[in-house]
């Protein structure tokens, strides 16, 4: 068969006596505990590992290029072609493979809580702790609405199916695909449940461009007063932490859209990052960690089955996921009004960028088509320590269009609804990465709040030499020395150093941007290497 009708063989195989639809959560907690695919904690969640792939694999992850994709994606290293024959004769392999297992688990929801732009989907999985996590993640139906619900999406995960790269036309025995002609996601040969999730945010990423929506990999929170503030960066810099303020209700704490009505989240719940996690630092995270939520990769102390979150023999990518309903301070449904502030997150493991300044509209968009940060041991397979790098929009993986297309999109929305952006480094201070410190949340707390509350707005600033960023001269609860990097230095000359070589590295990136505007390429580093 060289065509996929999606209506007769999907069906069919969801129509099998082994097929479990929309179990609830403790049905699939005892399937999980059954089968022994995971664990349950002392906190009544569920623990998994993920073998071999601990994290995301970029370079195992396809679109389909046909009639539909060809002149709208991006391709290249993030969006990697595969021809609709090889994807059709894998899936075909994939739908032979699940036939023959003992069970399936489906789950259907939605992604976007607003209901003009929610996608209905449904994801197929092969493993029991998978369609949890699946459940926990994504918009959770009512009763009345699963009746109703007409997938536009399948999902469909098969993780001990391993490819053939020289037969199926896959970089390894791992694979993610997406095809939108069929409205499929393909994933196999990995057990790592965040491919699940990110693989339908770049489905987001290609559908609400066309309805003049900017979906956004960003975190969101709304003050006392309705004041909406967004939390762009990779993973690893703070969203999910920043976000989960207790002053401020979570709207969501990775996955946003903006359209012309406000924003709203495009998850039902939290994939947080959970290494070194405590109660004491992050007392809303830690307590949102029951039964329902999953625990990916945390190692359990064998006597008590209490969850070590400072062990990082498996992976320093350590994650938890559970509803958002789980968070005590939330807003349902996860929608809101439009930003008053926008906050860009760095992790910068050089050392030199500062930890708050404001930009101008231009600086705005400089550093939202550079996205710096410095990807974090574990979030990707083969990262170990830190490392440089540039992902246009805080999100280049997830992002099937041009860059120029979101950012466009933001700052004409900047623009129109008059709102602050600031630059913060959740990174090192005092040093390099194994050198300084990393900068303390308290402090970095403080900085954000003082944004939000406007206290920033009128504050003496004093401009960075190198990057020609306005830092302020005092910030409530930082201390002064903390606020310009060089300060906190012991060799100012390392310090110069470091920063020529990072604003050096912005310029050389930048330059593939060749159709910004003259005012936004002069809005970055004022360092240009003379």
């Amino acid at each position: 068969m060289s065509t996929i009708n999606q209506m007769s063989e999907l069906n069919i195989l969801l129509a099998q006596d082994n097929v479990h639809h929309q179990l609830s959560v403790p049905h699939l907690v005892e399937k999980i505990l059954y089968r022994n695919e995971g664990t349950l904690t002392e906190k009544g969640a569920i623990q998994a590992t993920t073998g071999t792939y601990t994290g995301r694999s970029p370079r195992d992850k396809f679109i389909v290029k046909d009639d539909t994709t060809t002149d709208k994606v991006q391709w290249g290293a993030v969006n990697q072609p595969i021809d609709d024959g090889t994807f059709v004769k894998l899936y075909h392999k994939v739908l032979e493979y699940l036939k023959d297992r003992n069970e399936l688990f489906v789950f259907k929801g939605f992604a976007g809580a607003d209901e003009r732009y929610r996608l209905p989907l449904q994801v197929l999985t092969e493993f029991a702790w998978h369609n949890l996590f699946a459940q926990q993640m994504f918009i959770r139906p009512e009763s009345t609405e699963v009746k109703e619900h007409d997938a536009e999406f399948t999902v469909v995960s098969a993780p001990t199916f391993k490819a053939d790269p020289e037969v199926d036309g896959t970089n390894s025995e791992a694979f993610i695909m997406i095809s939108f002609k069929h409205r499929i996601v393909l994933i196999g040969g990995t057990e790592y449940a965040g491919e699940i999730k990110k693989s339908i945010f770049s489905v987001m990423n290609y559908l609400l461009p066309e309805k003049n929506v900017l979906p956004m990999h960003c975190s969101a929170n709304v003050g006392k007063e309705g004041d909406v503030a967004l939390f762009f960066g990779l993973s690893g810099t703070g969203k999910t932490t920043l976000s989960a303020d207790p002053q401020r209700r979570l709207i969501g704490d990775d996955e946003h859209a903006w359209s012309n009505y406000g924003i709203f989240n495009i998850e039902g719940g939290c994939y947080a990052k959970c290494i070194n996690l405590s109660k004491e630092k992050e007392p809303q995270i830690y307590d949102a960690i029951h039964f329902g939520s999953v625990l990916e990769n945390v190692v359990l102390h064998p006597s008590s089955n209490q969850p070590d979150f400072d062990d990082t023999r498996l992976t320093e990518n350590t994650r938890a996921a559970y509803p958002i309903e789980h968070i005590d301070n939330i807003v349902q449904p996860s929608i809101a009004g439009h930003p008053n502030a926008i906050i860009f997150l760095t992790a910068d493991a050089t050392g030199v960028l500062p930890p708050i300044s404001k930009l101008t509209k231009e600086q705005a968009m400089y550093h939202f088509l550079s996205g710096y940060t410095s990807k974090l041991a574990g979030t990707e397979r083969g990262i170990t320590e830190p490392q440089a790098t540039f992902s246009a929009c805080f999100g280049s993986p997830f992002l099937p269009l041009a860059p120029s297309t979101y950012a466009e999109m933001l700052g004409e929305k900047i623009d129109q609804f008059n709102t602050d952006v600031y630059l913060v480094n959740t990174g090192w201070s005092g040093g390099a990465y194994g050198e300084g410190q990393r900068i303390k949340l308290s402090y970095t707390r403080a900085m954000i709040h003082a944004a939000l509350e406007g206290e920033l707005s009128s504050a003496e600033t004093y401009r960075d030499p190198y990057f020609g960023l306005k830092i302020p001269a005092h910030c409530p609860g930082v201390p002064d020395e903390v606020l310009f990097p060089r300060k906190t230095w012991a060799n100012t000359n390392d310090y110069d150093k470091n920063a020529k070589a990072l604003a050096e590295q912005f310029h050389k990136n930048f330059q593939k941007f060749t159709y910004a505007s003259e005012e936004i390429k002069q809005a970055g580093p004022t360092y240009n290497g003379s």
